[in-house]
């Protein structure tokens, strides 16, 4: 499945690090201004500290107008359908099958599934359907569709030589006669993961190069497009080749819309944005639950949820761009269009000097990306403090991602009500992301965290003793460790962020996101090792999370320190010296 959290990890940094480079020329020009003698004090004041965006916004444009209001309700839309290519969970789920029995005259994958001597023909088994699913008796004769005696068969079993008969029709497996290649049926949900790993290069290309309401409108598009041929598909091949296409070049609708909106708004409504991006993507996950409950076969699904993708082109012209790509490519005309709209819109005004000001920035520092790349290599070896951290946080996005994709992912196979059960596993992260937004502040990131581990590891392990035919009681279960697992996911990029220096932030919390990729991509094979035995998946789950757990006990509270910006103050997290000034 997608993986806001990654996107989110990655992405939504860059307004952070750019705001911190800024903050961090700002003192230096101003030491260089102290320096100057009197008669240059009046003049060098102006410049001593580059006027940000976020100033005007919060001092003369408002922080959150009607302006930013109006963008932000458009761009819950794109949001909402960057989740449609986690479909597969309906339309590569499992269904029921059976060996086909063509001495008993069956003669086709949509013969009736369990007529009455079915456990003549096949040995019973400890499942729901209450026979074996990939094996039959040898025959020793032929019947018919009304009689076919157990006399007809040795007790001798064997394979069912790839012909099935399905309890429904409304699945790949059925089309393209899946039966028992359980791997096979759980590829398009690895592959989705793979799809959404390559998307990265690709929309950052489009985002910086382009723009982020250009790179929205092509993603977005092209998550329709592909989505659409999908639902033609003649074959598993060309399935699961069009499923990895179109989640590389589509799957950064999130990602894009994302950043675009933490753009528009002040310092101050940023968390409420994420907060809000966050609960529109799990309403987008609510809304493929609905879809598929109500619109069947698969293939109907499919085109009734990509369809609607192509009005978003309509934004090119709805949508206003990006202020802050545009001044940071230079697009300064496009910019004073942009920040006058925003005055009108929200009907207060910028005055000249701000402009002027927005327009004409200071020069940039020299680039040394390359240099902080080496360092980089050096300071984590030299520093066992960072070494520590950059061999923990990655186990962290692991779980998070293996445990959250997991839980939503085996949902489907809790019940009958499969539709139901996915709706109301992703509806429950919304509750998840306010409770931790609550007690962050309160209680601090480790016992959050902690916490949030520990609670989703208690609820799964007790899942694996619950008896199969409560399955409400199951149901239960499955959501309060979705509750738990969504606490974390909404701390875990702030503790993250909070543990490394400013020279080095992006980079590890980036490395960290990027391994936890393994995380979404294992997670939909978990489904298969189910059919071995039932509590594999949830003991994995809580085996896991207990290790994050005990993992994030190992670091320093961060509630109450400043941001560090040196490796040193990075490693004095914890110590008195490393709280903010009282008046912060």
């Amino acid at each position: 499945m997608i993986s806001w959290p990654e996107f989110l990890a990655k992405l939504a940094f860059r307004t952070r690090k750019i705001s911190t480079t800024r903050s961090a020329m700002s003192g230096r020009l101003s030491n260089i201004g102290n320096l100057k003698t009197s008669a240059d004090k009046g003049k060098g004041s102006v410049a001593a500290k580059p006027l940000e965006l976020d100033d005007v916004l919060t001092n003369e444009l408002g922080q959150f107008g009607r302006y930013q209001l109006i963008n932000i309700l458009l761009i819950a839309i794109p949001i909402m359908m960057a989740t449609f290519i986690n479909e597969y969970v309906f339309s590569a789920a499992a269904i029921p099958h059976r060996c086909l029995i063509t001495e008993c005259g069956e003669d086709s994958k949509s013969n009736l599934f369990d007529p009455e001597w079915v456990l003549n023909a096949i040995p019973s088994a400890n499942s729901n359907s209450g026979f074996s699913s990939c094996s039959r008796f040898q025959s020793q004769g032929n019947g018919t569709l009304e009689y076919c005696p157990a006399d007809l068969f040795t007790t001798t079993t064997t394979d069912c030589n790839g012909q099935y008969v399905y309890a429904r029709d409304n699945s790949i497996v059925y089309d393209f006669n899946l039966g028992c290649e359980d791997w096979l049926r759980a590829l398009p949900g690895t592959l989705n993961s793979v799809g959404t790993l390559l998307a990265l290069p690709f929309t950052g290309y489009l985002s910086d190069r382009f723009g982020r309401r250009f790179t929205l409108v092509v993603c977005v598009f092209n998550l329709g497009l592909i989505g659409l041929i999908r639902a033609f598909s003649v074959n598993y091949p060309m399935y699961v080749a069009l499923q990895i296409l179109q989640t590389t070049l589509g799957s950064g609708a999130y990602s894009t819309s994302y950043i675009f909106a933490t753009e528009f708004v002040g310092p101050r409504y940023r968390v409420a944005t994420s907060a809000y991006c966050s609960s529109m993507f799990a309403l987008g996950q609510v809304t493929i639950g609905a879809v598929a409950w109500i619109v069947q076969p698969w293939r109907y699904m499919i085109m009734a949820l990509h369809i609607p993708c192509f009005l978003v082109v309509s934004y090119y012209w709805l949508l206003a761009d990006s202020v802050r790509w545009q001044l940071s490519k230079g697009k300064f005309a496009e910019a004073k269009a942009s920040l006058e709209t925003m005055a009108r819109v929200n009907k207060k005004q910028i005055s000249e000097k701000s402009m002027n000001a927005l327009l004409n920035p200071p020069t940039p520092p020299p680039n040394t990306e390359d240099e902080d790349e080496v360092s980089l290599i050096k300071a984590i070896f030299k520093s066992r403090v960072l070494l520590g951290r950059v061999c923990t946080t990655p186990i962290w996005w692991i779980t998070i991602t293996f445990v959250y994709y997991g839980l939503s992912i085996n949902s489907v196979g809790l019940s009958d009500t499969i539709y139901l059960n996915y709706i109301l596993v992703c509806a429950v992260e919304i509750p998840g992301f306010v409770t931790a937004a609550l007690i962050l502040g309160r209680i601090g990131r480790k016992l959050t965290l902690t916490g949030g581990y520990f609670f989703s590891a208690a609820c799964n392990i007790a899942f694996i003793f619950i008896p199969q035919d409560l399955s409400t009681l199951r149901l239960v279960f499955s959501l309060l460790g979705k509750f738990g697992i969504s606490m974390v996911m909404t701390s875990l990029y702030l503790f993250t962020t909070e543990l490394y220096p400013t020279q080095y932030r992006h980079s590890l919390l980036a490395f960290s996101s990027m391994v936890g990729r393994i995380g979404s991509i294992t997670a939909p094979l978990t489904p298969v090792l189910a059919e071995y035995w039932h509590g594999i998946p949830p003991a994995m789950f809580a085996g896991m999370a207990i290790l994050s757990g005990l993992l994030v006990l190992t670091q320093p509270e961060t509630l109450g320190t400043k941001l560090p910006d040196t490796l040193e103050e990075a490693e004095a997290i914890g110590s008195p010296e490393s709280m903010r000034d009282h008046k912060s």
